[in-house]
């Protein structure tokens, strides 16, 4: 889903990029007024996190792989605000440092994950936790957020590489979707995972409520 240099066209990239910094601006802004200094630590440890999760390929049918996108992870445990900046960090390190990703596509892929990707996740957490409570709400909320998310950021890239001339939407459409709603689950399965886990050991995120943490 990393989208490298040469597949945008210049009004594609341009345009995501703008909308990326705009949302990172307010991001950061934010944040600033949420977080106390004892928090941020936790963005650094998340940020962490995810980018060693990424690292770790699983293998996909048809000879490809896929890795963990973070976003519902990031959103669920620091909020939409956090987890856009964590999501950023880390592709802007892939980027430059490991080359995943182009440099001129990295709006666009900052667009797709770190701010599509976390909208989409902090909607779909929202809406469930607000209808199921407890630990069952709280994993279904994780697992249908990652999926989304997942699904959205793909849709996303798809589009742009159609208008981009890269590549025909109706060809790439059901091949990005395919793949990545496989990838999807698995994001939801480690996302519930690790969420239901680290609340359950006391870890409470700033914007819960009392009562969507609790034993059923």
């Amino acid at each position: 889903m990393h989208i490298p240099d040469g597949f945008l066209d210049v009004k594609t990239w341009v345009t995501a990029s703008t909308l990326s910094i705009g949302a990172l601006g307010y991001s950061v802004k934010k944040t600033r007024q949420q977080l106390s200094d004892r928090q941020i630590p936790q963005l650094g440890v998340m940020a962490a996190f995810i980018f060693a999760a990424q690292m770790i390929n699983f293998p996909i049918a048809g000879g490809t792989s896929g890795h963990l996108l973070g976003a519902a992870l990031a959103t669920t445990l620091l909020g939409p605000w956090s987890a856009s900046i964590v999501l950023a960090t880390v592709l802007i390190i892939q980027c430059f440092v490991f080359l995943d990703g182009g440099i001129t596509a990295l709006g666009a892929n900052i667009f797709n994950m770190a701010v599509l990707g976390v909208i989409i996740a902090w909607a779909f957490n929202v809406a469930i936790k607000g209808i199921i409570k407890g630990n069952l709400g709280l994993g279904l909320a994780s697992f249908a957020a990652a999926w989304f998310s997942v699904m959205g950021a793909a849709l996303m890239t798809t589009l742009e590489l159609a208008v981009s001339g890269t590549v025909p939407f109706n060809v790439a459409l059901p091949a990005m979707l395919g793949v990545h709603a496989i990838i999807g689950v698995g994001e939801g399965l480690i996302t519930a995972v690790v969420v239901l886990t680290v609340l359950n050991m006391g870890y409470q995120p700033a914007w819960f409520k009392k009562e969507d943490i609790c034993c059923d």
